[in-house]
């Protein structure tokens, strides 16, 4: 950990500033005011399964968005930090594009904060993988990157290559949910090297978007059939159709 002094003199030379704007912040990489506001957090009543934020109060029982009811998902539970439209879409996008990778300290923070109803001291923390090829033209696997500051936030196990795209696919934009479904089937592999680990875990699957929940389908099977006992999924961001 820095000195005290050490870490004043750098906010002496380097001032905090918001992530989405820039402007100067007493936190470092966190969003002023403004930009906190307007960024589509989820709270409140959530679905249990994707995180995707429903009308009402919070209670004791789980419940699930209509998605979810008609499409089976293989995971347990799952949570999402926020809405992937307006400043949700931006944090992504400067993320996933950008290169801004400032944008991954504070994510961490607010996915620790998401991820609670999922967590147990035993849980292994693990990225939806990228294709070989992708992360050769990419030069990162942004998904890593959040479940890298996650499980730091969480104190928890970070295993950062636990599953293997070994399969390119075509991109899922545009494509309906059934057909995002079978292109990404059988696409996800767990690594060999690391399923011992895996038989009998707690698995949380950390993506930066979920959209029709395809490709965290195709990477929770890949876990229970290598023997994991659980599989929870964690998002940054949640699309979600406006009701």
């Amino acid at each position: 950990m820095a000195h005290p002094a050490l870490q004043m003199a750098v906010r002496l030379v380097y001032p905090p500033r918001c992530t989405l704007c820039g402007v100067a912040v007493e936190d470092a990489f966190g969003l002023c005011g403004p930009c906190w506001r307007d960024t589509p957090f989820i709270t409140g009543l959530v679905c249990d399964l994707c995180g995707a934020p429903l009308p009402g109060e919070a209670g004791p029982e789980a419940v699930h968005c209509d998605d979810c009811l008609v499409v089976a998902r293989p995971w347990t539970q799952g949570r999402a930090v926020m809405r992937y439209d307006g400043n949700g879409r931006r944090l992504v996008l400067a993320l996933k594009h950008g290169d801004r990778h400032d944008v991954v300290r504070p994510a961490g923070k607010w996915l620790a904060q998401s991820a609670r109803p999922l967590l147990s001291g035993d849980a292994l923390i693990a990225p939806i993988p990228l294709h070989w090829m992708r992360l050769l033209s990419r030069r990162f696997n942004q998904s890593a990157l959040l479940s890298r500051a996650l499980a730091r936030e969480a104190g928890l196990s970070h295993i950062a290559d636990l599953l293997v795209r070994h399969r390119r696919t075509r991109s899922l934009k545009g494509l309906d949910r059934a057909t995002r479904h079978a292109t990404l089937d059988g696409a996800i592999r767990v690594s060999p090297r690391h399923a011992p680990r895996l038989r009998g875990a707690r698995i949380v699957l950390v993506d930066d978007v979920m959209t029709s929940g395809a490709t965290f389908s195709a990477a929770a099977q890949a876990c229970l059939a290598a023997g994991a006992a659980d599989v929870c999924i964690l998002a940054l961001a949640r699309a979600v159709r406006d009701a």
